[in-house]
């Protein structure tokens, strides 16, 4: 017979059935880290929080801690996986231009997908989340060398990529014309004028280098 006290206790306590028990997640890492870019572009850096991304991720608060040491590490984490994508993403544009192809037009098209190629994207801004997150990463890489790090190493894999086609130094000079090209886009309140876009790396690029001679 149970008493009273028992009855208490028992009434706070969820049957052991009705318990809701979290799956096995074996990339739940890898999905905070998506969720705090979702949250730091919707609040930007200075609004983003351990319980603001663990409530956006749907996983305890002791998570965050478990996985990472910090607020710095946290985004740190998370701009270098974001860089790591762009960067493959550019890499890859560079590495199929096919023969006979001015690469310039490939670094303008490279460029257009990555200011248009979210859902949430408008007729100004072509993809705001990913201008958003961009300045979110040049802010913080300002005032944290860790993140530093991060825009350091995606500058470097980008002008890599355009050695391809480019001599070292005027990928140096390409790099930080498209780089320019795109803010002003982003930030302009005319709408994104692709045609005009290409006709300015165009005319402004650096020449590419001859094609190799084929025998």
């Amino acid at each position: 017979m149970s008493t009273g006290d028992d009855a208490v206790v028992g009434a706070g306590r969820a049957p052991r059935a009705a318990r809701t028990t979290r799956r096995y997640e074996p990339d739940r890492r890898l999905r905070i880290l998506e969720v705090t870019l979702d949250v730091v572009a919707e609040h930007g850096v200075a609004g983003t929080t351990h319980r603001k991304v663990a409530a956006a991720a749907d996983v305890p608060l002791g998570a965050m801690t478990y996985y990472f040491t910090g607020l710095a590490d946290l985004f740190s984490s998370a701009f270098t996986l974001l860089a790591q994508r762009w960067g493959d993403a550019f890499e890859a544009a560079m590495a199929a231009v096919p023969d006979g192809v001015d690469p310039r037009d490939a670094v303008a098209d490279a460029v257009l997908v990555g200011l248009a190629d979210d859902a949430d994207a408008d007729a100004v801004t072509g993809s705001r989340r990913q201008a958003v997150l961009a300045y979110e990463l040049y802010a913080l890489a300002a005032r944290d060398s860790a993140v530093r790090e991060v825009t350091q190493t995606w500058m470097e894999r980008t002008r890599a990529a355009l050695r391809r086609h480019f001599d070292p130094d005027d990928a140096r000079v390409l790099d930080a014309l498209i780089e320019g090209l795109s803010i002003h886009a982003v930030l302009s309140t005319e709408p994104l004028d692709r045609e005009r876009f290409r006709a300015d790396i165009a005319r402004l690029a650096p020449p590419p280098l001859a094609p190799p001679a084929h025998p």
